[in-house]
Order: structure tokens, then sequence, then C-alpha cells
């Protein structure tokens, strides 16, 4: 169902929009600093990022949005107490194959590591692993109504919220909506800076 806000409408995204939300999130992270550190071979960042994304689309606890016109996508999870995120990963039938795949799954592999230990565990929570908008319609409030719409929600039933922000201009986003620093930020070897970041729901 979509839902009107200040800004555009957000509707859930179902089993057949699974392509049209990888497309999103590939063309919104073509040019993002973690994205092109992760996937350095640019010719095959946009085909990488797909694939190491598309079984989050499938886990039980995760669930997907988009926004305007198939402008911005969002994927959440909601997670248990002690239950770990489902994250990219390294799909073994093509482990050896491939360079470029290879070098990805092992950087994904490694920012995984770094992450986990920051990743509360204590409480039952909403995670936001992705969320980002199509060039050309950046900065204008695509963003902020995804967050509104998912995080209105979790305000109504007490769940707190997490993410790693990958820029400082989506930090600042995410303060705007309530989310703070949750320690230092991260880095492995040298990647870009992640800011964890929490968020206690409000009332």
């Amino acid at each position: 169902m979509a839902v009107d806000t200040p800004y555009a409408s957000v509707r859930r995204a179902g089993d057949a929009d699974r392509q049209k939300v990888l497309d999103v999130l590939t063309e919104a992270f073509m040019n993002d600093a973690l994205a092109c550190w992760l996937f350095p071979d640019a010719g095959r960042r946009g085909g990488l990022q797909a694939h190491f994304s598309r079984p989050l689309l499938t886990d039980p606890a995760a669930e997907a949005y988009l926004a305007g016109r198939s402008e911005g996508a969002s994927v959440w999870q909601t997670l248990a107490a002690g239950q770990a995120p489902h994250e990219e990963g390294h799909d073994a039938p093509e482990a050896g194959k491939n360079a470029a795949f290879d070098e990805s799954g092992a950087r994904l592999q490694a920012l995984g590591q770094a992450l986990a230990p920051r990743h509360p565990q204590h409480e039952p929570h909403l995670y936001l692993p992705f969320m980002g908008v199509i060039r050309g319609r950046q900065g204008t409030g695509l963003g902020s109504a995804m967050l509104r719409h998912r995080l209105g929600r979790a305000d109504a039933d007490g769940l707190p919220a997490y993410l790693e922000a990958s820029s400082p201009r989506s930090r600042a986003l995410y303060e705007r909506h309530g989310f703070e620093e949750l320690g230092e930020p991260v880095r492995v070897a040298d990647s870009p800076l992640l800011w964890p970041m929490w968020r206690r729901p409000h009332r």
C-alpha cells in the first residue's frame, strides 16, 4: 500500500519488484565511495553490487520499499534479540572464478567482521542495511520520506533502529531523523569511514 508523505509516496515492494529495488540501489550507489572501495572494477560494479545484495531481498526478516516513481528504495530487517542480520556474502559457486568477484567478496567479509561487534543484539530492533535514491533525484526528500514512513511504524511498535552511515551526508540525514552515533567510526584497511548509529523509539 502506498503511503503519502509531504515528499513522496512510499510503498511496500513485492516479490515482483525485487529487480526494480536492486536496479534503484545499484544506480544510487554506483559512485558511492564505499561501493567504489568494495567493487573497484567500475565495469563490473553494478553487476557485483546486485549479485551480492540480491539474497538479502529473500530473507524472511527483510522488507523492501520503493519511493516516488521507483526513484528511491530501502531495505529493512526486523531483528529479534540476539539475531544477526543477513549480510551480503560470498557465493561459493562463483568463488575462484573471477578475480574481481573474489576481491569484492573478501572486502565484504572483512567489513562484515569489523561491523559485527558494533551491531547491538541486546534487544529487538529495526536494521537499515540499504537505502538509496537514483542520481538526479538525490536531495529531493525521497530518503526522508522512506525514513519517516518506516520509523513512524517503529515508533508505534516501540522498536529502536540501527544502521551504518557510509558518508558524512548520509550521517547528517540520519541525525535529522533521530539517530545518534554509536561509538567511533569503523574503517577496514583503506576503506571509507562508516558510522554505526542507533535510534531510540520516539514517543
